[in-house]
């Protein structure tokens, strides 16, 4: 491999982005198409949108000849904003599920270890724990507290950052009312119109639990199909 290639992948996968290594398997050449760069027009762009999003590798058969495309992607990673009961639920479910989960909620008394026991909890500020540790695209963002002074600065954050989901707890007057504020921030449509909100798929959810089961449901749909609606 081009030490070269190797250096750059590594520095990619050091902040949490992502690449893929194509190895032509007739010439043994190589190069590296990182996440975000213009492939449009590639013989493998179709293939290289799909690997991102799986995240496999493997070798592909096409008329520009046999390659190998070695698929470097983050692990997806979860960010609740809110410790409260839904999150209590949803947390376990989705460190089950395969995901980095991170809880964040400045109200001392619901962001506690012994209710959070063995989970990346701060207590603090989103846009302080964001600032050293920003969002991602393939990072999800639910926003569960009800409180726009807690949740508006995240869900503004996670639109600039493209994660693949952004969703909000909240009837369709609330969102309506969270919309206007961020609309006053200079957010776009097509951004505002990426925030699911009532949050999580439409399964008659109730209790805690329950709503914590659509919640995961839309994350995973959004990681795993999301040209879907």
């Amino acid at each position: 491999m081009d030490l070269s290639l190797l250096s750059r992948l590594n520095e990619i996968r050091a902040a949490r982005g992502a690449a893929i290594l194509i190895t032509d398997l007739e010439t043994g050449s190589q190069r590296l198409i990182e996440r975000g760069q213009v492939y449009s027009g590639d013989p493998l762009e179709t293939e290289l949108t799909k690997r991102f999003r799986s995240g496999k590798s493997g070798t592909i058969e096409t008329e520009a000849g046999n390659h190998f495309l070695t698929v470097s992607v983050p692990s997806p990673r979860l960010v609740l904003i809110g410790a409260v009961h839904i999150t209590q639920a949803l947390v376990p479910m989705a460190e089950l599920a395969g995901f980095n989960v991170t809880v964040i909620d400045p109200r001392t008394a619901f962001a506690t270890v012994d209710r959070f026991p063995g989970t990346t909890l701060h207590a603090d500020w989103p846009e302080d724990v964001l600032k050293n540790k920003p969002l991602d695209a393939y990072t999800a963002l639910a926003a569960v507290t009800h409180d726009p002074k807690i949740d508006d600065f995240p869900l503004q954050a996670a639109l600039q950052a493209e994660c693949f989901y952004v969703g909000a707890l909240g009837s369709r007057k609330t969102h309506g009312k969270r919309l206007d504020r961020l609309r006053d921030k200079g957010l776009p449509e097509t951004d505002l119109a990426r925030i699911e909100a009532p949050i999580g798929q439409d399964i008659g959810a109730a209790s805690p639990a329950e709503i914590a089961v659509a919640i995961l449901g839309s994350v995973i749909k959004a990681l795993r199909k999301p040209e879907t609606d």
